[in-house]
């Protein structure tokens, strides 16, 4: 706020108000106690001349003892007045800022809803930036992002990593005949059967098409690749029911391993590329890269 904003000039205006009556109050009370004593003197005056036998003052003494004491008297009135002014327009500058005040916290409130409201939309945007609209699973540039990740720990710690890509077979049957809708039912109810043999670490990817990707992090042998690998085929090949018809298709897995079968995220995702057309090539179901024996189609 500027300093001469004008809610920055009233504020600074009622303190002034306010000190100014307070200093005027000050002065009315010099007064006053000027005006006690001299009625006090005046009053010890007229004591004194009773006890030394006086029956009557001297008019002139007391005309004048009476006018002085009245004009301070009427002095200290007017002051007081002023004083009252003073506060009166203390007070109301008072007021005036404490409107000005809360229309400003209300100000504030508004905008801090405003910037929540944004940061929830900029965030949801960001969500969507990420995943995949029609099944919710990150996308590929999510997935790079992890799985660069994933090596960087990998490396750190001696792990290793798999990364399966699975292409799912029959599936442009279904969405060639049943509509695009069908289609998309079908990659979702896909998609939720992956996700649920992921761990927390893990991150399961729609790469495009009906094509998907599997990070693996730290899977602790090959025999758990295997295990998972084989368990995700026979997963996908069950029935599907999509609005009460049972559809099928299956999935053609490639794997490939860090360290042994590249060092680089998208090294891994070729080598697991080219595994999976291995697979859907010979029948095989899985195949791992590097070797000629594919794994168990289940």
């Amino acid at each position: 706020m500027t300093p001469d904003h004008p809610r920055s000039r009233a504020s600074a205006e009622a303190p002034v108000a306010l000190n100014a009556a307070l200093e005027k109050s000050h002065d009315v009370k010099e007064k006053v106690e000027a005006c006690a004593k001299d009625l006090g003197a005046a009053n010890d005056s007229v004591k004194k001349s009773i006890e030394q036998g006086a029956t009557t003052l001297p008019a002139g003494e007391a005309l004048q003892k009476g006018e002085r004491v009245e004009a301070k008297v009427q002095e200290c009135a007017d002051d007081l007045s002023e004083v009252t002014d003073h506060l009166a327009q203390g007070i109301e500058d008072l007021e005036e800022v404490e409107i000005a005040l809360t229309r400003s916290r209300a100000a504030l409130a508004e905008t801090e809803t405003a910037l929540a409201t944004a940061q929830a939309e900029e965030k949801q945007a960001t969500l969507r930036a990420m995943h995949d609209a029609a099944t919710g699973l990150p996308n590929r540039g999510l997935f790079d992002d992890r799985l660069a990740h994933g090596i960087a720990l990998a490396e750190r710690n001696r792990w290793t990593l798999a990364v399966m890509f699975l292409d799912l077979d029959r599936f442009k049957v279904i969405n060639d005949e049943h509509g695009h809708a069908t289609g998309d039912r079908v990659l979702k109810e896909v998609a939720e059967r992956l996700q649920r043999f992921a761990r927390d670490d893990d991150t399961v990817c729609r790469n495009g098409g009906d094509e998907f990707l599997v990070l693996l992090m730290n899977p602790k042998g090959l025999a758990n690749v295997w295990r998972v690998a084989t368990a995700l085929h026979k997963e996908i090949a069950r029935p599907m029911d999509i609005d009460g018809v049972e559809r099928f298709v299956g999935a053609s897995i490639g794997i490939a391993l860090y360290p042994s079968d590249g060092t680089a995220g998208d090294q891994l995702v070729e080598m697991a590329d080219t595994a999976m057309y291995r697979a859907k090539k010979g029948g095989a179901g899985c195949v791992l890269y590097g070797s000629e024996t594919p794994g168990p189609a289940g």
